[in-house]
Formats: C-alpha cells, structure tokens, sequence
C-alpha cells in the first residue's frame, strides 16, 4: 500500500551563499521553494529571560489620532521587547551565557552575567561571540586611571564585547553601537553585520568615524562604542519564500502608485499606465529619488557617503 511522503524523507540541503552557508528546503510547498536562512543553529532554544522584557504594544503605524502615519505596517506575530544595555556602565568582568535571538531587531543578542554581582543583561551580540567568553566595559574612568598616577592609563584588551571610549580605541578598529554623547548609549551601528571603521582619534576633541555607508564623521572621543562587527552579517541575503512570511513579520503589501486613483496618490489616474510625467515620488508628494531631505547640512559630516 501506497503512503504519503512523511516530512522527515525530505532533509535540508545547505546552500553556499555570498557570505556564509544558507539553509535550503526541497520544494515540496510552493512557499518553500524560494525560501532560504541563514544557518543559526547556535541561538538559544528557549523563551528570554522574563524580568528583562516588557510587552509591547502594536500601533500598525497610526498615531494618537488613529491616521496611518508609517505605511505597510500592521498584523504580524505579538512580541515581547527584549531591554539591551546600550550604556554598558557595569564594570567589571561579564560572562557570556548563550546567544539568543530577537525578534524586534536583525542582530543577535548576547545574555551576559556579571562575575561578580550575579545580574543579568542583554547586549547586541558581535560576531562570533561564543558562550563562555568574558567581556568588559571601561566606560568608568575610575576604572582606566590608576591610583599612583592619574595621567597613566592602563593597557585594555581590545578584544571582541569590549566597551571602550573612543580616545581608548587605535586607529583602524573595527566597532558598532557608537553613542553620540559622552553619558549617552550606542545609537549608530547596530544592525546586523554592521560596523564603523575608527579613522582618527585622540585624548580631547573628537574622533572620526568611517560609517558603513562611506560617510565620515565627527563623535566625541568620550563617547562609548564597542568592539568587533554585529551578529547575522547573512541577513541581508536571506529569502523570505512566500507573502505569508512577511505578514508574520508586521509587513503589509505595498501598492504601486500608478496603480492608485489620482485621490490617493501623484502617480495615480490617467489613462493607461502613465504618472502624468511626475518624478517619482511619495503619497505626500516626497521626491523619492535625487531630492534634498535635508534643511541644513550637517556639521558634523567630515566626508559626506558617496552618491550614485
């Protein structure tokens, strides 16, 4: 007698990609067929750690006065926001725990455990960052200065996890979760495979910073970043497979604007498929390639990323 293929008789193939090994299904559904990840199978099996995560509550991108302000935005799976230490003001040593993944973000975090307090925390995990490894934070300068002299600073490990202010980082490192003000957290670099390049530094004033986008740019040398380039740099290369995907991530279709009614978009209306020699542009009517965004330059672009 004749029995229907069990799901087990069809394995997963691994498929080379540009950056790493992806994981591939034999095409059994359609919605499998095009479907393609990144090989995680080191993440964390289990649920976060409850006390450092809060619910969250969806929007669907209106605001307070229930319009649509953020479009393709609604549905998706309910998630709890895991809280990330972007300060990083704990001292002393930190042992990774495990890798987990996150939902609200296309990095990795790391669960580190303070050696000598016992306290748990999330931080954006780098890449390649293995359970058991320790890190710091040197944020504090109590903790840089010795006590003989205080113009003598002590060598830190410039290593992969590892806080430091900019004025203590050698030209050339590669970092992520750069902040933007001495007391304040990492704000820049921290989407997944996402770093920024120290090109110049110092004791006082300010370092410059080569963003991935090419742009050059002036921070203060005490303000914190930290070390290596981020988790799931295979990100950008995967393949959702089917619509269904998205809509499990929050994302709604998107429409063409010339298939609109001229009420509802620049674009729309008219007879045939034509935008009435209209430059491409949003519902709003925002120039969508080539136009200013900015009102003034900013001051602090040293170099500004190159354009097309």
């Amino acid at each position: 007698s004749y029995s229907l293929p069990k799901f087990e008789q069809f394995p997963r193939t691994y498929a080379t990609g540009s950056s790493g090994q992806f994981k591939t299904y034999k095409p059994r559904t359609p919605g499998l067929r095009w479907l393609k990840r990144p090989i995680n199978d080191h993440l964390w099996k289990g649920k976060p750690v409850r006390k450092l995560t809060i619910a969250k509550r969806a929007t669907g991108g209106r605001n307070h006065h229930g319009h649509i302000t953020v479009r393709h935005r609604g549905g998706g799976h309910k998630r709890r926001i895991r809280i990330v230490d972007f300060h990083r003001w704990d001292t002393g040593p930190h042992e990774v725990i495990r890798i987990e993944y996150d939902p609200n973000r296309s990095a990795h975090l790391a669960l580190l455990q303070n050696q000598e307090t016992g306290k748990l925390s999330y931080i954006i995990a780098p890449h390649e960052l293995s359970p058991g490894t320790i890190v710091q934070s040197f944020r504090k300068q109590d903790q840089i200065k010795t006590n003989e002299d205080p113009s003598i600073t002590r060598v830190v490990a410039i290593e992969k996890g590892n806080c430091l202010p900019l004025k203590m980082i050698p030209v050339g490192t590669l970092v992520h979760c750069i902040g933007l003000k001495p007391n304040g957290p990492g704000i820049i670099c921290r989407a997944a495979g996402g770093s920024a390049q120290v090109v110049r530094t110092g004791e006082k004033g300010y370092a410059q910073v080569r963003l991935s986008s090419g742009e050059v740019r002036l921070i203060h040398v005490d303000c914190c970043a930290t070390i290596g380039t981020l988790s799931n740099p295979d990100h950008q290369h995967r393949m959702l497979g089917k619509a269904g995907r998205s809509r499990w991530l929050g994302i709604r279709p998107t429409v063409r604007g010339v298939a609109m009614n001229a009420c509802d978009h620049p674009h729309g209306g008219g007879r045939g498929k034509s935008k009435g020699n209209r430059h491409p542009c949003s519902p709003t009517g925002v120039l969508a390639k080539g136009g200013k965004t900015r009102r003034r330059p900013n001051r602090w672009v040293v170099k500004p990323r190159p354009r097309r």
